[in-house]
């Protein structure tokens, strides 16, 4: 069979149709699911390549890995950007649900498989087309991502902004596109039985628990070498106003002196030091170890090392909402800032599509659930953290939404702030890679826990 001769091409309107001339391109928007529909109903041949953006294409790479690549649904691959480096993706998983994977600048599409999802569109999609195809084709398929030594063709771009994506479904001007994306991923969960009721009733005894500790609230700050950052995310907290007693609880997981000795410098009967005597915990090892100090209080309120409250008060509104709602989670809303805690931009990270009515189905989509994060501290000794260093909050945060009730507070209580000292700063693409495929994991985990119930 001649590969290329039986191929139909779909293009974006950014596209050059004369790049791909000899394939006959139409021009698709690819945000519409009737754009789609169309084209796969009117596709002709065995397979479709979908591209979104310019690319020099390898011709004979394509042909190989079409034939190569046995059944699928789609494929993609990786690729070189204009700068001659090769662009990472992630394997996809049966928990790659996010609708910001990353499956580069075209996709392979085998054509049956195609027809058969667009027959199953149920309504016009003006945002979400591409998102809702890629999880209707995604069960009559595996979506496969080719060897990493058949890279099928060269981008003249460069890779996206890692911030400014991460964050896009924060930003109100995608807001229509959000709401579309919940829609068809909420329809998703219901066809493989995945989509689980919300929790709106209170914890159990949740008065008798608080009563049994001694401080009704504790911030938790883990820390390992961030010498710059530490007093300033210690005093953000030890400052917080309050009616009831609190403490800070600060797990040095064995930093170098320069951190350990400005931790030491406080000297106020509210901080808490705790050197674990472990060498190998990650940042949820390190929760773990402050949820079960006997200092802990009923309530632990997340506080990372290089980050502040946004004023005094907030631990109060905290607290407040604890005790009204007797609930297992409470979720702040955020602000990214320079060092100087200036705002980078005007997108509150408030996750809004955390409702009550379909978050803990939504929070599926994507990769994060907000901050400051709190929890019922007799509910995180029954389910402790992961030991990892990346995720382990998203994990605990999904496992804890299918049992217990999550409130949101929208106002921006915590400024997050990006600087070079950042875990998550100036990430290799490879690094970047490897965090969203952990998550991506985690995910998969939690599918399979929710189609089981």
């Amino acid at each position: 069979m001649d590969v290329l001769n039986n191929l139909n091409v779909a293009i974006s309107d950014s596209c050059n149709a004369d790049l791909y001339a000899k394939f006959l391109p139409k021009k698709v928007n690819f945000s519409s699911s009737e754009d789609i529909s169309a084209f796969f109903e009117a596709s002709d041949k065995d397979f479709s390549l979908l591209i979104f953006e310019n690319i020099s294409l390898k011709e004979e790479i394509l042909s190989k890995i079409i034939t190569l690549s046995g059944d699928f649904s789609m494929l993609y691959s990786e690729y070189y950007d204009n700068i001659n480096k090769k662009v990472p993706l992630c394997d996809y998983l049966d928990g790659s649900l996010r609708d910001d994977f990353d499956f580069g600048k075209c996709i392979i599409v085998n054509n049956a498989k195609a027809k058969e999802a667009v027959k199953a569109q149920k309504e016009k999609l003006f945002h979400a087309g591409l998102y809702d195809f890629r999880l209707k084709i995604s069960r009559l398929g595996k979506i496969l991502k080719t060897e990493s030594f058949y890279t099928l063709y060269n981008s003249g771009n460069s890779s996206e902004d890692f911030e400014t994506a991460h964050f896009a479904y924060c930003d109100p001007k995608n807001r229509d596109y959000q709401i579309e994306a919940e829609k068809v991923f909420t329809q998703y969960l219901e066809t493989i039985n995945a989509k689980i009721p919300p929790v709106n009733t209170e914890v159990k005894d949740f008065d008798l628990l608080v009563k049994t500790f001694k401080t009704l609230a504790s911030i938790i700050i883990p820390v390992k070498n961030r010498p710059d950052t530490i007093l300033t995310a210690i005093n953000s907290a030890l400052n917080q106003k309050t009616n009831f007693p609190f403490n800070v609880i600060v797990v040095d997981n064995h930093s170098e002196s320069l951190t350990t000795g400005k931790i030491r410098s406080i000297k106020n009967p509210a901080l808490v030091h705790i050197i674990p005597e472990e060498t190998d915990l990650g940042i949820g090892g390190c929760w773990n170890k402050a949820i079960n100090s006997p200092y802990c209080g009923a309530f632990a309120v997340q506080l990372d090392s290089d980050d502040v409250y946004s004023s005094d008060d907030v631990l109060q509104k905290i607290v407040d909402v604890f005790l009204r709602e007797k609930c297992g989670v409470v979720i702040g809303s955020y602000r990214l800032t320079d060092f100087q805690m200036r705002p980078l931009n005007d997108i509150i990270i408030d996750h809004r599509e955390y409702t009550k009515e379909n978050g803990v189905n939504n929070a599926l989509r994507v990769n994060g659930f907000g901050a400051p994060r709190c929890y019922f501290t007799p509910i995180i000794r029954e389910n402790p953290f992961e030991n990892l260093s990346y995720g382990e909050d998203y994990d605990l945060c999904l496992r804890l939404s299918r049992q217990y009730k999550l409130e949101r507070i929208f106002d921006v209580l915590y400024l997050c702030r990006r600087w070079s000292g950042n875990s998550d700063a100036g990430l290799s693409l490879e690094a970047m890679v490897k965090n969203n495929t952990l998550k991506d994991s985690l995910r998969t985990r939690e599918l399979k826990l929710r189609i089981s119930k």
